[in-house]
């Protein structure tokens, strides 16, 4: 074969490169998942993934359930289900959507495997390349990965301490309709924001709705984390004001555990036809052990005191995040979230989180850079640190640790005084947090 053959074929390390689909192009491994084989190695304190303290789920609850399916329910759980999900969980996950008060039927209920899959459901049904998704700016970065995979564009709306700007939504709305764009839908986690933990004021919620509708902008609404609040509740999902302009994402991965894979989205009939079809086209049919082991939980177990004892857990470590920055990096600022996992913190002007994490690795420590979480690349001076995880000691070791890696490069700036950034393509990120002693 000739070189100019061989080149036509692949690359060195591809040989079917020039055989992918174009929309391969936009799959990109995202800096949380690049994270993970360095944080977990037992010397790194990991502030950067968002994972479930599933050890403070007591281990008989879920075995439990899973003996009692096997012995009543057996040859159903191992076999093919409906495409839409088990009716029963489907009436079960009402229930738990009713805290939050939504009022549904579970008609328009579809079980997907985890709410990542539904958020790729969705945008699988609505997304053309090219067209246009309003998000928050900082946003949930797996999300984007995902709009990008289908060539869409991604389009940042700022937000402050009460979440999205309604304000900079309509200038964004406007802009992009000038611009000839096509926007698809607008794509927000109104409670406990990931990564920037703040929560959408209800006031915000009724305006982002109006325009939405007003500008026949469809809202897909992803709450993972509602339910994990601390001191009180969040307000209603946007859901319970609007039915047919919004489609609600659920999951079980933050209040029971990840590993079962089950989630649900929530749509307007029309919207809920096509999602079935589309499930069935991509898994066929969700897992049905899964969802019946989570339906004899639901059924059996006291699931509204885990998800308190869930709170628990998350609200000391949160207060353990917060007293160490307090402690060891006060000159930074940071959000004071109500609930969730995360906290999204400010770094000096001059400092790059992206070129900061390798030297903090080296310190044992990780974190996530507010990179990640830009489509544009914004967010240089913004860390993600999540509490979920770690126990409060291990929290404070790894502050501990930052504040080290911290010290270390403003030192060397400061040996380098009149040089300019050590990255002058940075751009400050959008979002800056209140002040520390603010909520």
């Amino acid at each position: 074969m000739t070189a100019q053959g061989s080149s036509q074929a692949g690359n060195n390390l591809d040989p079917w490169y020039h055989h992918y689909a174009e929309r391969a192009a936009g799959l990109r491994a995202s800096e949380v998942r690049a994270l993970f084989a360095v944080a977990s190695r037992p010397e790194v304190v990991s502030l950067a993934g968002g994972m479930p303290f599933v050890a403070a789920l007591p281990p008989d609850l879920v075995v439990n359930a899973m003996e009692r399916v096997m012995r009543e329910q057996g040859p159903v759980a191992l076999q093919y289900g409906s495409g839409q999900g088990v009716p029963a969980l489907r009436e079960q996950i009402l229930e738990v959507m009713a805290l939050e008060g939504i009022r549904a039927h579970a008609d328009d209920v579809v079980v997907t495997t985890g709410s990542q899959h539904a958020l790729e459901l969705v945008s699988k049904l609505f997304l053309d390349p090219g067209d246009v998704v309003i998000s928050e700016g900082p946003s949930y970065v797996t999300a984007m990965v995902i709009f990008k995979s289908y060539q869409a564009e991604v389009d940042h709306v700022p937000m402050d301490e009460h979440g999205l700007i309604p304000e900079a939504l309509r200038e964004h709305i406007q802009q992009l309709r000038v611009a000839g764009k096509t926007i698809k839908f607008l794509y927000t986690i109104p409670n406990f924001h990931n990564p920037a933990g703040v929560t959408l004021s209800w006031e915000r919620r009724i305006e982002i709705l109006e325009i939405c509708r007003a500008n026949n902008i469809l809202v897909l609404e992803d709450n993972p984390y509602g339910l994990l609040y601390f001191d009180k509740p969040a307000p209603d999902a946007m859901r319970s004001l609007e039915q047919d302009g919004v489609v609600y994402l659920g999951t079980f991965s933050k209040t029971l555990a990840p590993g079962f894979r089950v989630g649900w989205a929530l749509a307007p009939h029309a919207i809920r036809e096509k999602l079935v079809l589309a499930n069935e086209a991509a898994v066929l049919s969700p897992s049905s052990f899964s969802q019946l082991v989570i339906s004899e939980y639901l059924a059996t177990a006291d699931w509204k005191g885990q998800i308190n004892t869930f709170r628990g857990v998350y609200h000391e470590r949160k207060d353990a995040l917060l007293n160490a920055l307090d402690e060891y990096l006060p000159e930074l600022t940071w959000t004071n979230p109500n609930g969730g996992f995360y906290v999204w913190v400010t770094l000096p002007q001059l400092l790059n989180s992206k070129a900061m994490l390798p030297r903090a690795v080296k310190e044992l420590v990780a974190y996530t850079p507010g990179t990640a979480f830009f489509a544009d690349g914004d967010g240089q001076q913004n860390i993600r640190l999540s509490f979920c995880y770690p126990t409060p000691a291990e929290i404070r070791v790894g502050v501990r640790r930052l504040a080290t890696v911290v010290r270390d490069e403003l030192d060397l700036l400061e040996t380098f005084a009149g040089t300019g950034s050590l990255d002058p393509l940075r751009t400050p990120g959008r979002f800056n947090p209140l002040p520390n002693d603010i909520s």
